[in-house]
């Protein structure tokens, strides 16, 4: 951004994870190509199942839960999913195919293209962490800017209102955690960090509930707050889902569905979309995913996460692939 913007507050930084920001980073492991794509990037949504959305509290499932977590009934809240834009993605695709090219270097034999590594320790390996972990600061950094300007925004209409950070994890990463005995690098695609009760990373004022675990469903239907457990670490690495999943692909929704007819339908339920994109609303229609409640209630009886509170879509702004038509 060239300077100093002094964007956020302070008090954010206890309820980010790593509190902002992600040691270990390295932006000299980083392309040329892939700061290019994010130059622009910084306060966007992007593309795809991103979004910015502005929400109802419309169930309470653990009150002792929801009041550590500042969630009461009817209140209004704002839930932003995006990541690093562009950069994340070309970071992931360069890399892809240079240990696509030299895992045989490692003795690693591919089912998969897509499944390509290397092993943590060689030197294409830690460069990829390194990289990845910039990544991750962008992401950070890019949801406290577009949080400011939600703030900004709600402060002009309702001077009144007050927006305190519930808390903001990163997905699809690999992170380096203690569990039990042993030091694990931690790969987590599609699913959020679940830190159980006590764990001494959460914020003192979240220890004693464990961490929010935000749940997105789709533009027409319910999301949810939950919170993870300590069985969690033992199940599954203290990891949950973090989205109820695509139930078709994006090409098969936009070949089912109109945006323009997913607007009119959702705006008949009193929930507004706006998106620069038809085709990427038809590709996000709400039945193009699995049945939230389903997931969530799966995860929270394998005692992955413990349910928390409902929340329902009021507003739903979508982004788009190129940042200029964002601003």
């Amino acid at each position: 951004m060239g300077r100093a913007e002094r964007l956020g507050e302070a008090c954010d930084l206890e309820r980010i994870e790593e509190g902002g920001q992600m040691a270990g980073a390295d932006p000299e492991a980083v392309s040329a190509r892939a700061k290019q794509r994010q130059i622009d990037e910084m306060g966007t949504l992007g593309s795809g199942n991103h979004y910015l959305e502005v929400q109802r509290v419309s169930a309470i499932f653990d009150a002792a839960l929801a009041q550590q977590f500042g969630l009461e009934t009817d209140d209004v809240v704002v839930m932003i999913h995006c990541g690093s834009r562009g950069l994340g993605h070309q970071i992931g695709t360069e890399f892809l195919k240079r240990m696509a090219v030299t895992a045989a270097e490692h003795g690693i034999v591919l089912a998969d293209r897509e499944l390509a590594c290397v092993p943590i320790r060689c030197e294409l390996g830690q460069r990829y962490l390194r990289a990845m972990r910039a990544a991750i600061n962008c992401a950070l950094a890019n949801r406290q800017i577009l949080t400011h300007l939600v703030r900004r925004v709600f402060a002009a209409v309702l001077p009144q209102a007050a927006l305190p950070l519930l808390y903001d994890v990163s997905h699809n990463t690999c992170k380096v955690e203690q569990h039990g005995a042993r030091t694990l690098y931690v790969h987590r695609k599609g699913a959020t960090r679940a830190f159980g009760p006590g764990h001494p990373q959460l914020p003192a004022a979240l220890r004693s509930a464990g961490q929010p675990v935000l749940i997105g469903g789709s533009m027409g239907t319910r999301l949810y707050s939950l919170a993870g457990t300590a069985e969690s670490q033992r199940r599954a690495f203290s990891s949950a889902c973090h989205g109820a999943g695509r139930a078709m692909s994006r090409h098969q929704a936009s070949r089912t569905w109109r945006g323009r007819e997913v607007i009119e339908a959702l705006a008949a339920r009193g929930i507004l979309v706006r998106s620069p994109s038809m085709r990427g609303v038809a590709e996000e229609a709400p039945e193009a995913y699995k049945d939230v409640a389903e997931v969530v209630d799966a995860a929270d009886a394998a005692g992955l996460a413990r349910t928390v509170a409902g929340v329902e879509p009021l507003i739903c702004i979508k982004g788009y692939g190129d940042a200029r038509l964002c601003r």
